[in-house]
């Protein structure tokens, strides 16, 4: 046999060739989790199969004669349970059930409108005080992100913080990044605050029942409160004073949207000549199909004033078209379809909203798990497809006003859109974006407001209070919602983020598999090595800043999959309290604040604010740092060493 034919009890380079494999399809995933080249579920997705296609194509290259026996990566060899038993079992699992309905509680209490309710008090009271503002926003979003999911919590208060600063005169970029801090602190104070903490419950029950450790059980819904108490008020504290000071303005106070998006060069008028070639044509085939990059605003027509859809209408002489174009194109356009520029005419908000005296231009944001993920905006038909015009893109610090349709699109983009109130009001539906104003919306069930926050409560109570489990308890709060009418029954499909549901069950069979083969036994050796020279608290704090910085650039779900196993071992080895070393690992992946990417509510308010990759790093890398100590103390002090 060849010395180069792995087996299932050769040592390679120290691993075994499950444990070998195991790291290949870890550091697979890192790559893919870190570049994006594919979206995070479908990483997830390709890891589950990899997993689960590792025993039988071992198998066969064992009949074949090419390796002396199979490799066991999800089951032991001669296990009860099989390898498709384990890998699927993340579909099955409690975290992935009860994440699932905590997306469906959350939009149940979204559809009442109670925390839109509560951000116009909110509003009525900061006024144009900054410091409120800020006060307001951190102090609004952190306990409504204890008890519904944090990710959604942003999603809803994203609006109300834009308009908060637009009304106010202030920079949004001053707002939306503490937000998004702020929601983490939210996500420590309870089990339910975000998927982290449900996934990490399940698995410490999990490496609990399996190594007998008896300390190790599922997290209690306030099993960490009094912590996450003192993190967030340590965080808010620090948004307050020197997190303000390292916020930068990004966007600077602005009248309106146009000149937010900096279009005074990019928006003007222009009236079709009576001898222009193009008069009696339909606007798309005159205009909208042309090869010139320019789009069509909208349509006026004396005391008439037109919006999408203009395609089918027929140009006539004396049209006047606001157009989105630059001014090399807006001249070659102008001496081939006879057109003259409207001379002293400035396009703004009021401008661009006399169609229907309404709210016609809003900011819309790329949702995480968006199906215009990888598109451009002539792939998807955006115009066609949702009755509205795109002025400008803007992807973190930068702005794209010219040849917008080539650029793919990515979660966090910024979109500035031009559109009917009807079509605003669809966008604003969508699960595909997150419209980042304040849209009116009489469909809110304002009535089931107490329902829909009892519901809420009463899962809280259950979970808490009786020995019926939180995925039950959540779950009958998800039916609860249904048959009080906070939800309809064809919402709860819509209400879920389907992504991050594949996500996780892709991941979980990773951390068995680091279980099974010995993978975490060997990281753990590793930490263990330095790890007699240090302090225990040292050793806690190592594991803090190891998860922090993984989970910066991976999904926090998947780094809390891959850390806690080697947590638990570590802690084992020293002899130490293992539920402290899991909980230190849960703190660092719940609190990502060095990257955009490091955190779904990061990408969030990326291109809103108008933010540079570095500024996540300026102002969350000394939270980061000031965290680390103030969790790995609070741990040490609460559970002790």
């Amino acid at each position: 046999m060849n010395d180069a034919v792995l087996c299932a009890g050769v040592v390679l380079f120290g691993l075994s060739a499950g444990a070998a494999i195991v790291f290949a399809i870890i550091l697979a995933a890192l790559v893919l989790f870190a570049t994006e080249v594919v979206p995070v579920d479908i990483t997830a997705l390709g890891i589950l199969v990899a997993l689960l296609l590792v025993q039988p194509v071992t198998e066969q290259l064992a009949m074949w004669g090419v390796l002396q026996g199979p490799v066991y990566v999800l089951t032991e060899p001669g296990s009860d349970v099989t390898a498709v038993s384990q890998g699927l079992s993340g579909f099955a699992s409690t975290a992935t059930i009860t994440v699932l309905a905590m997306f469906i509680l959350s939009a149940g209490v979204r559809r009442t409108g109670a925390i839109q309710i509560l951000g116009s008090k909110v509003a009525a009271y900061t006024r144009d005080d900054e410091t409120r503002q800020l006060g307001a926003t951190i102090g609004l979003v952190s306990p409504i992100s204890g008890f519904i999911n944090n990710t959604a919590a942003v999603a809803i208060l994203l609006p109300m913080v834009t308009d908060l600063a637009h009304r106010g005169k202030s920079s949004p970029s001053k707002l939306l990044m503490p937000l998004s801090f702020a929601s983490m602190f939210g996500g420590t104070l309870t089990l339910i605050g975000t998927s982290t903490n449900i996934l990490a419950s399940e698995i410490t029950g999990r490496l609990g029942r399996e190594l007998g450790i008896a300390t190790l059980e599922e997290f209690s819904m306030f099993e960490f409160t009094g912590l996450g108490i003192v993190v967030m008020i340590v965080g808010t504290i620090y948004l307050m004073t020197v997190g303000r000071l390292l916020t930068p303005a990004r966007i600077k106070p602005a009248e309106d949207l146009t000149e937010e998006f900096e279009m005074a060069d990019y928006l003007t008028e222009v009236v079709v000549r009576e001898d222009s070639p193009i008069v009696g044509e339909a606007v798309q085939t005159a205009l909208t199909d042309s090869d010139f990059d320019v789009d069509l605003v909208q349509l006026i027509r004396e005391d008439d004033v037109f919006l999408e859809p203009l395609g089918p209408k027929t140009i006539q002489p004396g049209d006047i078209f606001a157009v989105r174009t630059d001014r090399e194109t807006l001249v070659e356009l102008m001496d081939v379809d006879g057109l003259d520029l409207l001379p002293e005419v400035e396009v703004t908000d009021t401008e661009l909203e006399t169609a229907e005296r309404n709210q016609n231009l809003v900011e819309v944001v790329i949702a995480p798990g968006s199906s215009l993920v990888g598109e451009t905006l002539a792939s998807s038909n955006f115009r066609q497809r949702y009755d509205a015009t795109v002025l400008a893109l803007r992807r973190g610090e930068s702005l794209i006003r010219k040849r917008m349709d080539r650029a793919q699109l990515r979660v966090g983009d910024t979109l500035l859109v031009q559109a009917t109130s009807d079509s605003v009001d669809r966008l604003n539906n969508n699960r595909d974006f997150i419209v980042a104003q304040e849209v009116t919306r009489p469909d809110y069930r304002k009535s089931r407001i107490p329902v829909a926050v009892g519901i809420v409560a009463g899962v809280v109570g259950l979970a808490a209070l009786t020995p019926i489990d939180i995925a039950t308890a959540a779950l009958t709060g998800s039916l609860g919602m249904v048959l009080t009418g906070c939800l309809k029954p064809t919402e709860i499909y819509d209400a879920v983020q389907w992504d991050v549901i594949v996500l996780l069950a892709g991941v979980i069979p990773l951390g068995v598999a680091l279980e099974v083969t010995g993978g975490a036994a060997l990281i753990a050796d590793g930490i263990v090595v330095v790890a007699p020279s240090l302090p225990p608290i040292f050793v806690l704090g190592l594991m803090y800043v190891v998860t922090a910085l993984l989970t910066n650039v991976i999904s926090n779900n998947a780094s809390v999959v891959l850390m806690i196993p080697v947590a638990v071992e570590v802690a084992t080895q020293l002899t130490v309290n293992p539920f402290a070393f899991v909980l230190s690992v849960t703190f660092a992946a719940s609190t990502a604040f060095m990257t955009p990417v490091g955190y779904q509510t990061n990408l969030f308010v990326y291109g809103p604010g108008g933010y540079r990759f570095t500024d996540y790093v300026r102002v969350g890398g000394p939270l980061q740092a000031l965290l680390a100590v103030v969790t790995t103390v609070g741990i040490a002090a609460i559970w002790g060493l």
